[in-house]
């Protein structure tokens, strides 16, 4: 594990929200790399909710400032950093005035999903990747947490293929219960294709529900993670079926054990 390199990308991260499953996963794992002699950099959405001032984000001037096109729209780039208190932990906050000024996360008042979450996977997703390669830091694993991370194993693969930045990195992703039902885009296939991204590929955005999302990170991921306990039977049988390298729930509690997922797998 020593100076092996990790990108931990997820949409929720202790302590700056409370404290999920997947937003202290997403404080633990890259905690216990640096123990272990690993390098981390740490990536999240900066939602309206997280207080500045306390958490003592400031912004990155020569990180902000590009556009970003989401769907034929140029939307604003602005990069924010904090550093966890008492650790050796930088996080990067992604942010955008139109995607992540609201005070909620990513569903509204009554648990439906944002309708604009497809717009705001893809900017997310073009965020975290454009900021890595403006420092220029190749990471060795990408490890991703939650179903709002599921297009970056699909876009490093496709739309970044030929970023040489990422062309040793191994992605791993790892998967949560869903915590929504239903479709909340009709139009995300369409938004993706506006990347010139193969259509075989983004078929599974036709009916972007969790089932959909997550099939979209297993298949395209070179790791996986069972980061909940009872999953759903088809996500576990599409695990099972990739057969790729895997923890299982009760494996990824274990260290020493996930550390030697880690070392030696990838």
């Amino acid at each position: 594990m020593k100076d092996k390199r990790v990108l931990i990308i997820s949409s929720e991260v202790v302590p700056y929200l409370p404290q999920t499953e997947q937003a202290i996963n997403s404080f633990q794992i890259p905690k216990a790399i640096n123990e272990h002699g690993g390098q981390t950099r740490i990536f999240m959405p900066r939602y309206g909710l997280i207080n500045e001032r306390r958490h003592q984000l400031h912004e990155v001037i020569r990180l902000s400032g590009m556009n970003l096109v989401i769907n034929d729209m140029d939307m604003p780039l602005i990069i924010k950093v904090a550093s966890i208190p008492k650790e050796r932990m930088q996080v990067y906050f992604i942010d955008n005035e139109e995607y992540f000024k609201r005070r909620s996360i990513l569903h509204d008042e009554k648990g439906s999903c944002h309708k604009d979450n497809d717009e705001r996977m893809i900017f997310f997703t073009k965020g975290v990747v454009e900021t890595v390669k403006k420092l220029n830091w190749a990471p060795d694993i990408i490890h991703l947490h939650g179903w709002f991370t599921a297009l970056f194993p699909l876009y490093l693969k496709s739309y970044y293929g030929d970023e040489p930045l990422f062309s040793g990195s191994k992605i791993i992703s790892s998967i949560y219960k869903p915590d929504f039902e239903g479709v909340f885009s009709t139009n995300f296939e369409e938004k993706v294709s506006f990347d010139k991204i193969e259509s075989d590929l983004t078929s599974d955005l036709k009916k972007a529900n969790y089932e959909a999302l997550t099939k979209l990170s297993i298949t395209h991921s070179d790791g996986l993670i069972m980061a909940s306990d009872n999953l759903p039977e088809a996500v576990v049988s599409q695990i099972e079926d990739s057969k790729k390298p895997v923890l299982n729930y009760a494996e990824s509690k274990d260290e020493e054990v996930f550390i030697e997922f880690y070392s030696k797998k990838f």
